[in-house]
């Protein structure tokens, strides 16, 4: 439920973003969402930036069919809904919380302005920007060139946000193998053959404790030919 804006300790984060944070102190509404709770669906209102101070959100499409399709994770230090400051007038996707979370929530308007008036806080934004049109590209480059099995690797290595100091992560919650197809662009029966190898091989584990965890094995499925 969103609460009433409040000063949030953020830990952990980039100094360039702590300072973005900074910059936009004045205009932004610190707002906390239960598991599951959907921050916004898609088809309403594109009227504010969200920036993720702690927790994780995952973004989805749906099809007119009512198809389903996960395009994305986030975790501390990102921000989505900036489709807004580019004229977008409704959302294209929804943002559902992953766990418990903490957002920082600037209007439209204000997000504008701040981003007009200050230069520094402009600069942060826009290089946050252009890693995640990096992002996009390499998802792309991905999707063409590179097979489904190392497609699924570089996923599972996504959305645990695997580090270059990781060894063991974590998965967020909530994503099956459906949501796996469709992100990898293959079948189910795929995705389940490379999950089971993976497994075998010791690069992934199951526990009902901690749900898919992904070790630092994973990244060798990239590495090979």
């Amino acid at each position: 439920m969103a609460a009433a804006a409040k000063k949030v300790r953020v830990a952990a984060l980039p100094d360039d973003w702590e300072a973005l944070l900074k910059g936009i102190a004045r205009g932004r509404a610190v707002v906390e969402y239960g598991a599951n709770h959907t921050v916004y669906m898609q088809g309403q209102l594109a009227d504010a930036v969200y920036f993720l101070l702690s927790g994780k959100v995952k973004l989805a499409v749906s099809s007119h069919e009512g198809k389903e399709a996960i395009v994305a994770t986030l975790g501390p230090g990102e921000f989505f809904g900036e489709g807004c400051l580019a004229g977008q007038p409704l959302r294209t996707g929804t943002a559902i919380a992953v766990g418990d979370c903490t957002l920082a929530k600037v209007e439209k308007p204000m997000m504008a302005r701040l981003l007009h008036d200050e230069p520094g806080l402009a600069e942060i934004f826009i290089a946050h920007l252009l890693s995640r049109i990096v992002r996009s590209e390499a998802d792309l480059v991905d999707q063409i060139f590179n097979s489904s099995e190392k497609r699924l690797a570089r996923i599972l290595l996504l959305l645990s946000h695997f580090g270059k100091e990781s060894i063991t992560e974590t998965v967020v919650a909530g994503i099956n193998q459906e949501h796996l197809a469709q992100m990898v662009g293959t079948t189910r029966s795929r995705i389940n053959y490379f999950m089971n190898k993976f497994r075998k091989l010791g690069h992934i584990d199951y526990t009902s404790e901690a749900g898919l965890t992904v070790h630092r094995g994973l990244l060798s499925v990239l590495r090979s030919d």
